[in-house]
């Protein structure tokens, strides 16, 4: 049998050794751990060598899983505005009046409170034309933007025409009041938590006071 010899290291070889090995570890630390894992580049190594791009794609994929997780109720057209059973008011179709309602802008802020819905309206005429925006402060909430028929004698079910039903934390456009009436959002929040939102008006309409 051939018995070789290993070489016996002494405690300042060993010493050494670990000091060089945490240095390794502390070099590895700061140049691709800390930029790949955590984002944070402070000798800027992590963009020289692409480990930052990595945590850039990490967050990517992290946003995309969050985003499929959001899974809503699919909206359907049958939930458009009034049932069947509601007539639209005569109403509807009177003539626009020569004059609008004088341009104006407006900064609205609403809160729509957990597990709760609210609605907020403006008034326009038939044809008055109203650009609109309105985003949440932290959440989506399901919105119905519709509108109801000004009438002299309303029933105890109104009539009432939606223009856009989604889930969302945003959104902006034009809209021709396609009558005279009250318009505007049904805002329900789903979540465990108060959203704020804030809505920007302008154009030929008027606030309710």
């Amino acid at each position: 049998m051939i018995t070789k010899n290993q070489p016996n290291l002494n405690k300042g070889q060993l010493l050494k050794s670990l000091i060089i090995a945490l240095i390794i570890g502390a070099v590895v630390l700061v140049t691709a751990v800390l930029p790949a894992e955590y984002g944070l580049d402070p000798l800027g190594t992590g963009k020289l060598f692409g480990f930052s791009k990595l945590y850039q794609e990490d967050k990517q994929i992290e946003n995309i899983e969050l985003n499929s997780s959001l899974n809503f109720k699919k909206i359907k057209m049958e939930k458009l505005g009034s049932s069947t059973n509601t007539p639209k008011p005569v109403e509807a179709d009177n003539p626009p009046p020569e004059t609008q309602y004088i341009k104006r802008e407006d900064t609205i802020t609403v809160v729509v409170l957990a597990k709760k819905g609210i609605e907020y309206k403006f008034k326009s005429l038939k044809y008055g034309s109203i650009k609109y925006e309105w985003s949440t402060d932290n959440g989506i909430v399901y919105i119905d933007f519709h509108g109801e028929v000004e009438q002299d004698n309303p029933p105890k079910n109104v009539f009432y025409e939606s223009y856009t039903l989604a889930y969302s934390n945003n959104m902006a456009g034009t809209l021709t009041a396609p009558f005279k009436g009250k318009h505007g959002w049904y805002f329900r929040n789903e979540t465990k938590e108060d959203i704020v939102v804030t809505i920007i008006l302008n154009g030929q309409y008027e606030l309710f006071k």
